[in-house]
């Protein structure tokens, strides 16, 4: 007689209807994704209200550093997620364990040096980005006090990644909602001071958000301590702190070009900006409130992207590889549900939302509608692209989308835009836009059915995995 089945652990991905699963883990991270984008922007609110103009520029240059050293480590926690997601794929709750010590001790590490540095070397930094001298003083101070929040918010995003890899999205979500509402309350307390509590300006918001990330993390701690979650580190296990070398290629060999993949992103998006500040001031500031709202397009591909690699990387663990182009099938449909959805939203209720930033009487307001008919459609096949990114990541396969981005973002868009740009003026900006994401989800899908790991994938599911 065989031995029994072991019981499915908590968090298996692999059991049940693919799409609800899919939907139900995706919808805790998409939801964060919201709360972190909201707290930003109170965040800016009271800055921008409370101390002024020259102190939002300064954040803005602050945060941009941030923004760099978070790419790097969000390519490691994904990649530290694909392995845990394996191992919990096959039920190997110590080596998910091995994995999440290994990008805790290599990302704390890296946090530590990075926050020295960035303290001690924090004039030159903005001296790089050209901060304008009317906000470097603030920009300095804000700096400097932020860094510090670096280890603590690296190692909250490593435990909250290494979680979604086990099939848990809830308790990463329970504590991002206590940090957000923290930093949100915190800021005017500690920007205007009150009561016994000194004024501290902008170096206030800084500390706000110290403190908020500070009480997040000992409150995940305690909460995963006192559940005994699966993912604990207990005892002799807190050795596996120290990286290990099989580990630490794994997620130094995937989690590199994984970052390198928001760095592409984001230096598309660097370029965008200056091309729209060249058509003046009208079509720039249309484009500075479009992106305010478009923020939230793309979180559902980003939310349900995340979601598909988790999947798809505990189904490789449990040998369950014949799910993995319905799962990503399943990923493609929620992310064109959701985005749609969105998209028809925006579509009746742009010229409101758009009012609420650029003031009812802005000339800026039509241009901004005007680019948003054009434009908001470049979302869908994007999110598409997204999607199958995340199954292409369960499997290690990561310079591929580097490759796709370089393509798509840099060569055909602006390529796209500097043919068009004599004929349709501004327009060419959008129209280059839509182009460069169609042909992103055709290189895609392209390089998903035919480059190299699927071969063996089939081969393996021929054989019945």
């Amino acid at each position: 007689m065989s031995a029994p089945k072991a019981p499915a652990l908590r968090g298996d991905l692999t059991q049940g209807p693919l799409l609800k699963t899919l939907i139900l883990f995706a919808v805790p991270q998409m939801v964060g994704n919201v709360l972190q984008n909201l707290n930003g922007s109170i965040n800016a609110v009271w800055i921008g209200q409370l101390l002024g103009d020259a102190a939002l520029a300064a954040t803005a240059n602050a945060n941009i550093i941030m923004f760099l050293l978070f790419a790097l480590v969000f390519g490691f926690g994904m990649a530290a997620t694909v392995r845990i997601g394996q191992a919990w794929g096959r039920q190997d709750v110590i080596a998910a364990r091995r994995t999440l010590g290994t990008a805790i001790g290599l990302t704390t590490g890296i946090a530590m040096v990075t926050t020295v540095g960035g303290i001690v070397f924090a004039p030159q930094l903005l001296d790089w980005l050209a901060t304008p001298g009317a906000s470097r003083a603030e920009a300095l101070a804000y700096l400097r006090v932020v860094f510090i929040a670096n280890p603590l918010a690296t190692i909250t995003t490593m435990i909250a990644m290494g979680l979604r890899g086990a099939g848990d999205a809830g308790t990463p979500l329970r504590f991002m909602i206590l940090t957000s509402v923290i930093d949100v309350a915190l800021n005017p307390l500690l920007i205007r001071g009150y009561g016994p509590i000194p004024p501290l300006g902008i170096a206030g918001s800084a500390w706000a958000t110290v403190i908020a990330t500070a009480i997040g993390l000992i409150g995940l701690l305690a909460f995963i301590y006192a559940r005994d979650l699966p993912l604990r580190l207990r005892g002799a296990e807190l050795a596996w702190l120290k990286p290990r070398q099989d580990e630490l290629s794994f997620i130094l060999g995937k989690g590199v070009p994984m970052g390198t993949q928001m760095l592409v992103i984001s230096g598309a998006g660097v370029i965008m900006i200056g091309l729209v500040n060249r058509e003046g001031l009208v079509l720039a500031a249309a484009y500075g409130a479009l992106l305010q709202i478009w923020n939230y397009m793309g979180m559902p591909a980003m939310a349900i992207g995340a979601a598909v690699s988790a999947m798809v990387a505990q189904h490789i663990g449990a040998a369950r590889e014949s799910r993995v182009d319905a799962i990503s099938r399943a990923g493609s449909a929620a992310n064109l549900l959701m985005t749609g959805a969105l998209t028809v939203v925006l579509l009746l209720f742009d010229g409101p939302l758009l009012r609420l930033f650029l003031g009812a009487g802005s000339p800026s307001v039509a241009a901004a509608l005007h680019v948003q008919d054009l434009a908001i459609w470049t979302y869908l096949p994007f999110g598409i692209t997204i999607v199958l990114f995340g199954t292409l990541r369960a499997y290690g396969v990561v310079w591929t989308q580097i490759a796709v981005l370089l393509t798509s973002m840099y060569l055909v868009r602006y390529g796209c835009y500097y043919l068009l740009h004599p004929h349709l003026g501004a327009d060419a900006l959008w129209y280059s836009l839509l182009v460069s994401s169609v042909l992103s989800m055709l290189l895609t899908l392209a390089a998903y059915l035919y480059a190299p790991w699927r071969r063996p994938m089939l081969q393996r599911v021929a054989a019945g995995g």
